[in-house]
């Protein structure tokens, strides 16, 4: 697969994982090693504290790019201000933006978002926006200098698929920067699909760390990723109502 360029990054993998849910600091490490995932998110308000060296969950996370989120953040205020204390902790000018508007289905924000994308792109920042699968968000969010953006499936943990493939294939036809599908993905299909319909990368944290085998399914995406890459690149066949003979009918014997 093709080098992802986001900023002035240049990124090997397209499946990108989270971190979190509990799992244990090695098992987390080892599903990320066999998804082959480079980008791994880190909600800098969950970061847990007190934590002996060397065993801390930032330890098991080296040699991989940190992307810090600012998840739990529910206004504008608190989003700006936990993305420059990762910045400060983690010496990167990544952050995934979240600004959530609903407890209960973790829905964006969009106005709020749109305005914490302004203050922290203006304060230096490679802002990557968590966002709706609203094409003139995304589109709003580009125009901006938003580095990518990363349109929600279906909600936080549903592990319900991608819901609405047309507004996929909308945003990513308008983009102009790289479109990562985040939130939603349940299996190793769904992540072929958003490769297929056209989306750079793909972020999962339930969809592996919540699977029976977590190291297998791990496996799984990384190679749906790989899967719908390839497919889109090589482009499907047309789609047709009747079928056609797989073999040219001409010089059969007997005709």
């Amino acid at each position: 697969m093709k080098t992802l360029k986001i900023g002035k990054y240049e990124l090997t993998s397209r499946l990108w994982v989270g971190t979190g849910k509990g799992v244990p600091y090695p098992l987390m490490r080892e599903c990320i090693e066999a998804s082959g995932a480079q980008v791994c998110t880190v909600a800098i308000r969950r970061i847990p504290t007190g934590e002996k060296p060397g065993e801390a969950m930032l330890d098991h996370l080296k040699g991989l790019t940190l992307l810090p989120n600012t998840a739990l953040c529910y206004n504008v205020k608190d989003a700006v201000l936990t993305a420059q204390l990762a910045r400060e902790a983690l010496g990167t000018d990544l952050v995934k933006l979240e600004v959530i508007g609903d407890p209960q289905t973790l829905f964006p924000d969009n106005e709020g978002l749109l305005e914490a994308a302004r203050i922290l792109l203006k304060d230096g920042f490679t802002v990557l926006p968590y966002c709706i699968d609203d094409p003139i968000v995304c589109r709003k969010l580009q125009e901006m200098g938003c580095a990518a953006v990363m349109p929600l499936a279906a909600p936080i943990g549903s592990g319900l698929g991608i819901r609405n493939a047309t507004n996929l294939q909308i945003i990513v036809e308008q983009a102009t920067v790289p479109v990562i599908v985040d939130a939603g993905v349940g299996t190793a299909s769904d992540a072929t699909i958003a490769l297929e319909l056209g989306a750079d990368a793909v972020l999962m944290q339930t969809a592996i760390y919540g699977a029976r085998e977590p190291v297998t399914m791990a496996r799984a995406m990384r190679a749906a990723v790989e899967a719908g890459y390839l497919a889109r690149q090589a482009g499907r066949m047309p789609r047709k109502l009747y079928a056609t003979a797989s073999s040219p009918v001409e010089g059969v014997v007997g005709s």
